[in-house]
């Protein structure tokens, strides 16, 4: 199974086939609107406006699981990264990563790549995976980790 067989919820209730992404290389995060890793969002857009033209897509999933730090609906997500960073990459539809109600494609997520000391679940705001082209899970990163700091291996990926 890979990353191109889930669907991703829009706001509005919509969902979005991962399937069309086929192809692209992807890095997928979650999000949040009031957390100290917020200005990542800086940096995410820079490596979607330099890379998307070579194949990456940038996943934005707004988590309201840790410190409520997304307390917002989809309109103030949205606004808030627009008017804040300028963002341009899609937001999803606000999701739960952990516990009962955790989505799907987080599942098979954290299942394909365990973060610190082998935990599977998610810690905070701002982890983010990497996924080649073909859909397979490839790397794991903690919230401390800048999206600048993923340049190399996505150039690497990008080229594969």
């Amino acid at each position: 199974m890979s990353v191109f067989d889930f669907s991703a919820s829009l706001p509005g209730d919509k969902k979005q086939d991962l399937s069309q992404f086929t192809g692209k290389v992807l890095l997928i995060v979650n999000t949040a609107s009031k957390c100290g890793f917020t200005p990542q969002y800086e940096g995410l857009e820079a490596l979607y406006r330099k890379y998307r033209d070579q194949g990456l897509e940038v996943l934005a999933f707004p988590c309201n699981q840790f410190g409520a730090q997304e307390p917002g609906d989809a309109e103030e997500i949205s606004n808030f990264c627009s008017l804040n960073y300028d963002v341009s990459f899609p937001l999803m539809a606000k999701i739960d990563v952990n516990g009962d109600g955790a989505d799907p494609l987080w599942e098979h997520l954290k299942q394909q790549q365990a973060g610190l000391m082998g935990s599977r679940a998610i810690k905070w705001n701002f982890t983010k995976f990497l996924v080649d082209r073909k859909g397979n899970v490839v790397a794991r990163h903690g919230p401390q980790v800048k999206p600048e700091a993923l340049e190399k291996d996505i150039e690497r990926l990008l080229a594969a």
